[in-house]
């Protein structure tokens, strides 16, 4: 058997094995009911594939039987279609939307709970109007709650230094769902933009989940044209996916993915990076690329930027927003010499 030949089989090997985990994922996570049917089916393809290799003579023909039923699951994958209609867990329930009127940009959907615990709450939807003029602040939110690999990223828009809304891209989970990774992969998720409070999308993970995440707030160089921007790209997207729903991705459309993308409406924007997809190394990656405040070193500017004790303190205070960055490092202004 010449080298070519011996490669080609390898190749061919590893595109079989590939689409067969593949498959019997899909056929797991989103196949038939009941559980225990899916169950099986995800048993049987592997073990039938493998023992077709093995045990049948012309494997050419075995290639392309397997090739057809591959086919045939991927054409039932891609028919599956994202909905905002189903019966969402309250936290998600709202599909938010905004319209414009000159400078007054107005967001309906807006989340600000008033929570007793995580799952205790009064769920409040809210109508709030920003004026264009007074957006002069963006600040990176990472959110860890397992390690420092893996962290939930959020950006927060500041206008005129009092009033704040924080963009979450989130997975919109059904009453009877819980999250998982794997399934994230297999168009079992919708995704969700929540527009939400900071004493929201901020206290309820500094005081009232159990365990408490560690919260911090990264202050963005002001830049008023980039921010506008990525407001505005925000906006088009929540209104884009109102008519439009899309399916959660857990390596390639999450709440990292996508910030990535709204960034990129700006000409120089920073390059993609495997620490998008590891996003626990956001913060670190924009510091790196000077996107941070840099006059500090990345672990100092790490600790101060540490919110939760005083978000803990801070409760349902009006003034939430102000409180948590008395003590943040503020960057200087795009331009400056550092």
């Amino acid at each position: 058997m010449t080298a070519v030949k011996t490669a080609a089989r390898v190749l061919a090997a590893l595109v079989v094995a590939g689409a067969t985990v593949w498959s019997a994922g899909f056929l797991y996570y989103a196949g038939p009911e009941p559980g225990w049917l899916r169950a099986m089916l995800a048993v049987i393809l592997p073990v039938a594939t493998g023992l077709a290799f093995a045990l049948l003579p012309r494997r050419r023909r075995t290639l392309i039987g397997f090739g057809v039923i591959f086919a045939g699951l991927l054409v039932w994958f891609l028919s599956l279609h994202a909905s905002n209609e189903r019966d969402w867990q309250p936290e998600v329930a709202v599909t938010p939307w905004a319209s414009r009127e000159g400078d007054v940009v107005t967001i309906h959907g807006v989340r600000n709970f008033a929570y007793r615990t995580e799952t205790s709450f009064e769920p409040r939807w809210e109508t709030r109007r920003y004026d264009l003029r007074e957006l002069d602040s963006a600040d990176v939110i990472a959110v860890y709650w397992a390690g420092k690999a893996i962290a939930h990223i959020m950006v927060s828009f500041g206008f005129g230094g009092e009033d704040y809304v924080t963009m979450s891209i989130e997975t919109r989970k059904e009453r009877s769902e819980s999250y998982s990774a794997l399934a994230g992969f297999f168009r079992q998720y919708e995704l969700v933009y929540i527009v939400g409070d900071e004493r929201d999308l901020i206290g309820v993970r500094t005081t009232h989940r159990r365990p408490q995440e560690d919260v911090y707030v990264y202050r963005l160089p002001g830049d008023r044209q980039r921010i506008h921007r990525v407001f505005l790209d925000y906006m088009r997207t929540m209104n884009e996916m109102r008519e439009r729903p899309r399916f959660y991705n857990t390596l390639l459309t999450n709440c990292t993915t996508g910030i990535f993308m709204h960034a990129r409406v700006n000409p120089d924007t920073v390059p993609f990076s495997w620490k998008v997809l590891m996003s626990g190394y956001v913060p670190a990656y924009l510091y790196e690329r000077g996107r941070l405040d840099t006059r500090l070193p990345f672990a100092e500017l790490e600790r101060r930027s540490l919110v939760n004790s005083v978000a803990d303190a801070a409760g349902a205070d009006a003034a939430f927003s102000r409180r948590i960055r008395e003590a943040l490092p503020v960057p200087p202004a795009v331009g400056t010499t550092r």
